[in-house]
């Protein structure tokens, strides 16, 4: 049978707080808006743990409709600057490309903040919780290999799927974090995070790439260089790795982001 988008909303809310005690009393919003904001903060605090069938029906059910209100973005609406390369200000949760960027944590377990705005949050609230139970899984063969203390290395990508996103893949990143002004040895860092997420891509028969701002934001690196060290990052691998990716996105949030990419892509036009 079924069922409205209201009570998918509102059955997904009850069953994960279940599983998040501190939030097992909260009283359910009388606003839709209101009842997705508690939805998102659940599946952000909730641990990645095995979810019923039945239940992962009814979010897909919830995010796929969720995806049809807020629109999908395809790689063609998207002009090309230079050689396949392109600037672009959205929502990258909405965009159907091979591959999208994530911007890790060395955990890769997501953004336990509720209704943070970082892209890490963004990313997992929309492709649903089996996108965390999949870095889970995959974490957990790396701890075996290398220790219970197992971190993700900056700069060392992992490929996941994207489940409830219209993309087809999720690459996560550790991005080098800034403490007490910018190094070479960070700059090189976020080079190889740009370097080994096409070589990941050219692994693995994936030819569209569209990366967030690695590192910029809470992360603290400065958004033009980060832009500067981007643009020639990639421009550079595409040259030497010819027709091995065809397309590259950078998605930006802020508009200084896009002046800045755009800038840089012209002076290579």
């Amino acid at each position: 049978m079924d069922i409205s988008q209201e009570e998918r909303l509102v059955f997904l809310i009850k069953e994960f707080q279940k599983d998040v005690d501190i939030c097992k009393n909260i009283p359910l919003p009388a606003d839709t808006e209101g009842k997705r904001r508690l939805l998102r903060s659940l599946m952000n605090l909730r641990l990645p743990m095995e979810t019923p069938d039945s239940v992962l029906r009814i979010q897909d059910d919830y995010l796929s409709e969720r995806l049809r209100e807020r629109g999908t973005v395809e790689l063609s609406d998207i002009p090309e600057i230079k050689d396949g390369l392109s600037v672009w200000q959205g929502d990258i949760t909405t965009l159907a490309a091979e591959a999208i960027v994530n911007a890790a944590n060395s955990q890769m377990l997501g953004c336990f903040v509720p209704m943070h705005g970082c892209i890490d949050n963004c990313i997992h609230s929309f492709a649903g919780v089996q996108l965390l139970a999949e870095c889970h899984r995959q974490m957990n063969l790396l701890k075996k290999s290398f220790g219970a203390a197992y971190e993700q290395p900056t700069a060392k990508p992992m490929l996941t799927g994207a489940y409830n996103l219209p993309a087809k893949k999720v690459i996560h990143i550790v991005g080098p974090i800034i403490r007490g002004g910018l190094t070479s040895e960070a700059e090189r860092e976020l080079a190889d995070c740009y370097s080994n997420t096409l070589k990941l891509c050219s692994d693995n028969g994936i030819k569209e790439a569209a990366f967030c701002c690695i590192s910029t934001g809470v992360f603290r690196f400065p958004n033009a260089r980060a832009a500067e060290i981007a643009v020639r990052t990639v421009t550079e691998w595409m040259y030497e790795h010819k027709g091995i990716v065809k397309r590259v996105v950078f998605n930006v949030f802020k508009d200084e982001d896009k002046d800045v990419y755009e800038r840089l892509l012209q002076r290579i036009a």
